[in-house]
């Protein structure tokens, strides 16, 4: 799986969650996270969360904050510093301001989500998705996704438990985002 990694890809997205309950519908998605202040004249060190750093060459505008809601912030240069991307953000002059802004995701609306090539999927668009067994068993739905060392694993919540599905080839058979449906193998001692 490939493509920006961060909150946003663990958000209902605007599909019912456990709770049955219909979801702010998602509209930002995280590209990095501010991590520190950097020199004195408002500069911000931002870790990457994206597979797609090229596009701050053409971004305009930075927004701040959550998935749902967010600031936006002309950006007004880049550079790179060691392994972070630093920001001067319009509006944010010293180090004080900086300072203010640690921690705060990095986004762009959902629309700018670069394409991904076909068999990849932005975390996202795997919330919500029906969970069926090869033999056609429905499972539940993809409630979030944990992003574990070795592999992801898919949370898929039933009516009265969850299950955790590892997201390797032996488990995960096919994923047809259209139609909302994850096809899986249940290996042995899985569920």
């Amino acid at each position: 799986m490939t493509g920006p990694k961060g909150p946003a890809q663990e958000n209902t997205g605007g599909n019912s969650g456990s709770s049955g309950e219909r979801q702010p519908e998602l509209r930002y998605l995280a590209v990095g996270r501010i991590v520190r202040a950097h020199g004195l004249r408002g500069e911000v060190s931002v870790t990457l969360l994206t597979d797609f750093p090229e596009r701050f060459e053409t971004t305009e505008w930075v927004y701040l904050g959550n998935e749902f809601e967010a600031t936006p912030y002309r950006l007004e240069k880049y550079r790179w510093h060691k392994q972070n991307l630093l920001l001067t953000l319009a509006g944010v002059t010293d180090r004080n301001e900086a300072e203010k802004l640690k921690g705060q995701f990095v986004q762009v609306p959902i629309e700018e989500a670069v394409p991904l090539p076909e068999g990849s999927y932005y975390l996202y668009q795997l919330i919500g998705l029906r969970v069926e067994s090869t033999a056609g068993e429905f499972l539940g739905a993809i409630t979030q996704v944990m992003e574990t060392g070795a592999n992801n694993v898919y949370v898929v919540q039933q009516e009265d438990r969850e299950i955790l599905l590892p997201a390797i080839p032996d488990v995960i058979k096919g994923i047809d985002v259209k139609a909302g449906v994850m096809k899986v193998h249940l290996i042995e001692g899985l569920i």
